[in-house]
Order: C-alpha cells, then structure tokens, then sequence
C-alpha cells in the first residue's frame, strides 16, 4: 500500500490542502500586493522629487534605481502572480522558477546598501550615517526580493515530482532506510573558503596598517572597521567580525554546531537550537553577498572603462591593489558561508509532516 502522503507526492499535490501550503499562498499574495503599493511609493518620489540622501551615496537604491526600481518592483508582482495562477509542467515550469530567482536577486542586490544601515543601527560608534528613511526603502526592497526568491523556490517545488511542501521525493516503502542526514564535503569546502575570505581580508588590513597606509573606512566601500578608535563599539564589532568569519561558518559544519560540547556547562550533550547557527548565517552570507557582489562588479565595470575604482570615495586614499583583495575576498567569505549554511540546513531539517520525507 502506498502511503497518503507519498501519493500525493508523486502527483505533485503534497500540501495542497494543508496549512503550510496555505500559509505559502498567503505570503505571496501579500508580496504581490507589497509590490505593487511599495512600485506605487517609489513612483510617486519620483513624480514629486524625494529629497537626498537616502544613504552615504545620495539614493536609497543601487543598481535599480528610479524608474528602472518602480518597473522591477512591478515585474515582481507579475511574477508572483504567475506563480499563483499558472502550473505549468515539464522544462517550461522552469520558466517562472528563473523569472522569479532573476527578479528576487535584483531586489536583493538593489537593496545591498542595507549591510551598512544595519552595521551603523548596531555599532553607532563606527561613525556610519544612518537615514530612516532610506533604511525603510531598502528593508521593503531586500524583504520584498527575498519574498520573490521564495515564492520561485515554491514553484519549483510545487510543479516539481517531489512532495510540494519539502521538495523530497517520498521514500519507497520498501526501500532501505535512510542514512541521518551528514555534512556533505561541499559543506566543508565552503566553510573553509569564508574563513579563508576572512582571513585574507584581515591580512589586506594587517598589509595596510603595517604600511602606513591607515585602516580602511566605510565610505572606502569594503565596510571595514573604520570609526572612532577605541571606542566599546569598535571593538565589539572586531570581536562580531572575527567570530562571524571564523567560529560561525565553522559552526556550521562541525559537531559542536549542531551539539553543544562538553565544556559548555548546563548545555552538554544537548542539540544546539537550529536558528541560533543558521539564521545569523543566512543573514550574514545574504548581506556579504549582495553588497560585495554589486561592488566587485563596480570594480570590473570602472577598471575596464578606464577608471580607478572606488576614486574620490572619501577617506584616505587607498591603494587599488587593496580593493582587489579585500572585496573579493569578503564576497568569497559570503558564498562560502552561504555554502556551508545550506548543507547545516539538509542536514538539520526535520521531517516532513506532508510526506514524512
């Protein structure tokens, strides 16, 4: 006999009727209409003129700015709505998956300014400017990309041959049980590269310092540990940085991650709780990710113009050779992270309660 769950599975129904499927319904229509009022917000600053700045650069967004911004945002609602209305079958389903995946990454990296906003809400004795209402137009935008990005990923699945809610396919009944879920080597390798990504930012710094050149400042454009020297702030940030680039991507793929050891007093022995790992790694390799990705691609546009990049950014005058060290090596620190953070999200994930995959 086959199971319910494993029947609906092979249909592609699985949580049709169920309260996650709802939920998933609900979160995109919600989207959608947020795309639209926030498209809407966006073209009326531009009809009337919003003043600046929004951020250290003059507008709220990058890449997407705008007009461009207003029709992105209006893109992203027609996608959603295909994925609610249309089911399509075979390689064409693939269609409103890269639609949606291509939509939501661009609202993400238009909104990568908000790595800054948030870097100068939690240590305000770096000295990064903060602007309300810039900070409230990028967290609608990344919120909005990340909400498009998820509403793809749904599609996949609920049009896939896996069950529609976890994307698995349903174990046979008479098949071999299933091996517990392990990290993965590819898990490995990217927890090893952020904190590679880490250390070679640190050691572009260290080169800089020991130069004479002077430490990098934000509005360099590396969001480096720049502000007032000494203060509770600075080095609170310097001990986040190295724990964010060294102990948790590390988390991520070793034992102790997922339980906690022996010296930790009244936790030994117990499972680490799965947010506590996983969601300051999304955050941080998400963050990492779009605002070093949009500004080495900066990089590679202003050189192959001609251009020095970052020139006249404000601060000291840092050598180029800095810029095409540190900022690749934060964006291979956020892929890496992002890496390793899937593999501790396998391996950790709970059972489906739609297929019991």
């Amino acid at each position: 006999m086959v199971r319910k769950g494993t029947a609906r599975a092979e249909t592609g129904q699985a949580g049709a009727g169920t309260a996650a499927g709802l939920r998933g319904e609900l979160w995109t229509v919600g989207a959608a209409v947020s795309a639209v009022l926030y498209a809407a917000l966006r073209a009326g600053w531009e009809q009337v003129g919003i003043w600046r700045p929004l951020s250290p650069f003059g507008d709220d967004l990058i890449v997407f700015t705008g007009w461009s911004a207003v029709r992105l945002c209006l893109a992203a609602a027609a996608v959603l709505t295909v994925t609610l209305a249309v089911r399509l079958r075979g390689p064409a389903r693939w269609v409103p998956v890269v639609a949606a995946y291509a939509v939501g990454a661009a609202l993400v990296a238009s909104g990568a300014l908000l790595l800054l906003d948030v870097v100068g809400v939690i240590f305000p004795g770096l000295g990064i400017p903060v602007f309300p209402l810039g900070v409230f137009s990028r967290a609608v935008c990344v919120t909005l990309g990340v909400l498009v990005l998820r509403a793809g990923r749904r599609y996949a699945r609920r049009t896939g041959p896996g069950c529609a809610v976890c994307g698995r396919v349903a174990r046979q009944p008479d098949a071999e049980p299933a091996a517990p879920p392990v990290i993965q080597a590819w898990g490995f390798a990217g927890a090893y590269a952020a904190v590679l990504g880490c250390l070679t930012r640190i050691g572009a710094q260290l080169s800089l310092e020991l130069g004479g050149t002077g430490a990098p400042t934000p509005a360099d454009g590396t969001a480096g540990t720049a502000g007032t020297a000494g203060t509770a702030s600075q080095v609170v940030f310097e001990a986040g940085f190295l724990l964010a680039g060294t102990v948790l991507p590390l988390a991520l793929v070793h034992r102790w991650g997922r339980v906690w050891p022996r010296w930790t007093p009244a936790l030994a022995g117990r499972r680490v709780p799965r947010p506590l790992v996983l969601w300051p790694a999304a955050a941080v390799s998400c963050g990492l990710v779009a605002y070093f990705g949009v500004g080495l691609g900066q990089m590679v546009a202003e050189r192959l113009a001609g251009r020095r990049p970052f020139a006249g950014g404000g601060g000291p005058e840092l050598p180029e050779a800095f810029f095409w060290v540190a900022v690749p090596a934060y964006f291979v620190w956020g892929v890496g992270m992002a890496v390793a953070a899937v593999a501790y999200a396998r391996a950790t994930r709970a059972s489906c309660g739609d297929c019991g995959g």
